[in-house]
């Protein structure tokens, strides 16, 4: 199959990499952070503010959009792109991991997996072929292959998940029809190195156009994290960017560019700003609703240059979080979201002017400092 998609390494230092994935709605400069638009919108937030932060990728989710508005809907609407009026390059997942959180309400097979629906209960069915079907209907620059995410350290079932996956895997590669999709594959295997090895070399293998790292940020430790992406990261190849599935803090982001990850995307950054925290760039975060901001002058964070700290002191967004304020969460989303944007672009100026190592040693002092 004929793609418009190419991988373009620009820089290395270490394992860190700087490159160019080219989709048919822009080109994404990694290291990359995604912003995650769960139901076709980034909580709190426009697509214009996006913009001005300066994100160039943003995640959906299948499982949500299945269930409402539909797949079959969102195409009628000319695809995501259009239905949500964000120009650049989308993802979306395949919903595998929201599946497999309903641990009550799913049942597994070697053809596919049943579940029921969080929102009415009803009964529905995804197999490898209904989950690319419904994301060629989604219409997003990458879509996921169908995979099982089980708990990290249950061994047996871990073996028999992979099988599975690898299994779906194939089938969604099978099942594609669009040209101007990129369908990643993904690496499973828990926290057990010698099946996250025999994963990315199975995954490799397919020659996917793209691959993702899942099943991790669900309960491992940072150490078991770190562990698994140094086993899959010289077993994937080079000229494909890799991408670490739901994982985004400051210090995640760091650690994962050191073990030559390309894209990262996660929930927390929104999910913190409605529930009154901000991510501090050099490690930790703030609890805006504490005393001790009620008359503080400066911004969360003096070094930002994002929307919310150029314009607003600590004590007004405290006030904001004290009376609940909508604004309250979308000003801090934009912080948190600017945050993680920003330091993979800062990542990869790093990385092209080869001076990655020291960038990311004065950061990761802050961070253990912190």
């Amino acid at each position: 199959m004929n793609t418009p998609f190419q991988f373009t390494l620009e820089g290395r230092q270490g394992r860190a990499r700087a490159g160019t994935f080219s989709t048919p709605h822009g080109d994404l400069q990694t290291p990359v952070f995604a912003p995650v638009g769960t139901q076709a919108t980034v909580k709190a937030i426009t697509p214009a503010q996006l913009g001005e932060m300066g994100a160039s990728l943003v995640l959906a989710n299948t499982y949500h959009l299945y269930l409402r508005p539909g797949d079959e809907l969102v195409a009628r609407m000319g695809g995501l792109h259009n239905f949500m009026q964000w120009p650049g390059p989308m993802l979306t997942d395949s919903g595998g991991f929201q599946v497999f959180s309903l641990s009550e309400r799913r049942e597994v097979d070697a053809d596919g997996v049943n579940f029921r629906s969080h929102l009415d209960g009803s009964r529905h069915r995804f197999t490898p072929e209904k989950a690319v079907q419904i994301q060629e209907n989604l219409g997003a620059d990458i879509i996921m292959v169908l995979d099982e995410c089980p708990e990290p350290h249950d061994r047996a079932y871990n073996e028999e998940a992979l099988a599975r996956t690898h299994a779906w895997a194939e089938r969604c590669k099978a099942a594609q029809t669009r040209d101007d999709q990129a369908l990643f594959g993904i690496v499973q295997g828990g926290v057990f190195p010698e099946l996250r090895a025999q994963s990315a070399e199975f995954i490799a293998a397919l020659d996917f156009p793209g691959n993702a790292i899942g099943g991790l940020s669900v309960g491992e430790s940072k150490e078991d994290m770190h562990k698994v992406l140094e086993v899959v990261d010289p077993l994937l190849p080079d000229d494909k960017p890799r991408y670490l599935m739901g994982v985004g803090t400051p210090e995640d982001l760091l650690q994962g560019v050191k073990r030559g990850v390309d894209i990262f995307d996660c929930v927390l950054p929104t999910r913190l700003g409605r529930n009154n925290a901000a991510f501090l760039r050099r490690g930790g975060r703030l609890n805006i609703k504490n005393a001790e901001f009620a008359e503080a002058q400066e911004p969360i964070d003096v070094a930002c240059q994002c929307y919310t700290c150029r314009t607003f002191t600590r004590a007004y967004l405290r006030h904001l979080c004290q009376t609940k304020e909508m604004l309250a969460g979308t000003l801090l989303s934009i912080h948190n979201l600017h945050t993680l944007i920003q330091l993979a672009k800062d990542m990869r100026a790093a990385i092209l002017a080869g001076e990655f190592e020291r960038f990311a040693a004065d950061l990761e002092a802050a961070h253990q400092a912190a």
